[in-house]
Order: structure tokens, then sequence, then C-alpha cells
């Protein structure tokens, strides 16, 4: 079985998030979990606090089968306050808990494989899990990749899920999933601009956002 973990922000989770995550859930037969990113140590929090993100969350998967909400990340905040929170800690400890041989894998859009160099020990990060990768229109997966990930990833690729559960890392899949173009800044402009957003994100986190006044100024 495919350990699966979809890391973001969600601020706020809105339908692209959503159709994303079912579509991995159906295509590689897995639960996915969704973890939040904990507030940056730095600055104010995104838009809405790390804890507010995570209720939405809770909110968006409450009745979705296979969809859970992972807060480690937040947990790992808590513990270590003003700490900076790296992908390959997450990594570290989610080995500690599955072992080396469990196969893993963590779910990205296509413009976050495109930034992968300039994550913290970012080839390591292949010793640890899979990558899947999220397209949407105007992805720039098939031009404009930096040359060094390009070499670094081109024997990478497998075309079929199941060869995510034969290795416990190493390998990167594309998922096809329903395009949606709404992004969360998009939707914290229109909320901030009084226009038209309720429709982007799921009913019950449209909600919570009015009754919490998030985003409005």
């Amino acid at each position: 079985m495919l350990n699966l973990f979809y890391g973001g922000t969600f601020d706020p989770v809105h339908n692209g998030h959503m159709a994303i995550a079912r579509a991995a859930r159906d295509e590689l037969d897995a639960v996915v979990r969704l973890m939040p990113a904990a507030d940056p140590p730095h600055r104010a929090p995104p838009g809405a606090t790390a804890e507010q993100r995570a209720v939405m969350l809770d909110l968006a998967v409450a009745d979705e089968p296979g969809l859970v909400v992972d807060r480690r990340e937040l947990q790992r905040a808590q513990a270590q306050p003003g700490s900076r929170s790296y992908t390959i800690d997450t990594l570290h400890e989610l080995r500690g808990e599955l072992g080396e041989r469990a196969p893993m894998a963590l779910l990205i859009g296509a413009d976050s494989l495109v930034g992968l160099p300039t994550w913290r020990e970012w080839r390591q990060l292949f010793d640890y899990t899979h990558f899947i990768v999220a397209e949407r229109a105007g992805s720039p997966l098939d031009s404009g990749m930096p040359e060094e990930l390009a070499r670094f990833i081109e024997v990478r690729w497998v075309s079929l899920p199941e060869k995510l559960t034969e290795a416990p890392a190493g390998s990167l899949f594309r998922l096809k999933h329903p395009l949606q173009m709404e992004s969360a800044s998009q939707i914290r402009r229109r909320i901030a601009m009084g226009q038209a957003w309720q429709d982007l994100v799921p009913g019950v986190v449209a909600d919570y956002i009015a009754d919490n006044r998030l985003y409005f100024t």
C-alpha cells in the first residue's frame, strides 16, 4: 500500500485542492493525508492562522472517504516555536514511523516540482519518497524546467501507478486530474475585493470563511 501525503498552505483549501486529492486517491487507490504547513516563524500568518487552515481542511474532508488531515507540521511548530519547517524534516519523521521499506509518496504541483532545486537537500528527498506531480493548464513540466533538475529526474518517471509500490522511494508519476484554474491567492483577492468567490471552495469552507471574516480585509 502506498502512503500518500499532500502538503501545502491550503490558505484556503479550495475546489482545485480537493479535485487533486480525489484524483490521487482514486488513481493510486490510497488514503491521502493532507498536511497543512505551519505558520512561517518570521512573518505574519499567510492569511488565516495555521489552526484556522487546519479546521477548514477538517470541514472539507469530513464527508470524503480516503481523505484525512495530518497536523504533524503544526504540532512540530508548536513543540519548537520559531523553528523553520522543512520537507526533509517531515520526511525524516515519516520514515521513522513507516519504516525504511514502506512505499511513500508526496503529492505536489508541477510548479513545486520545477522549484525543487530551491528546497533544502532536494536531491536527498528522493531517498525518502516518491513524488506524485499534479499538472494543470500551462504546466512547466515539458518546457522551462531547470536543466539540472531535468537531468536528475529524467530516468525517474514511471507511467504506471503500480510501480510506486515496488520501491519505497525515488520515482515520479504524473497525475491526471480535472483541471480547475482557481488558486488560493486568487480566492483571497476576490474575497478582499468583494467579488464572487463562494463557488470556488467547498460549501462548508465558504461558511467558515464568512463566519470568521477571513480574508475580507
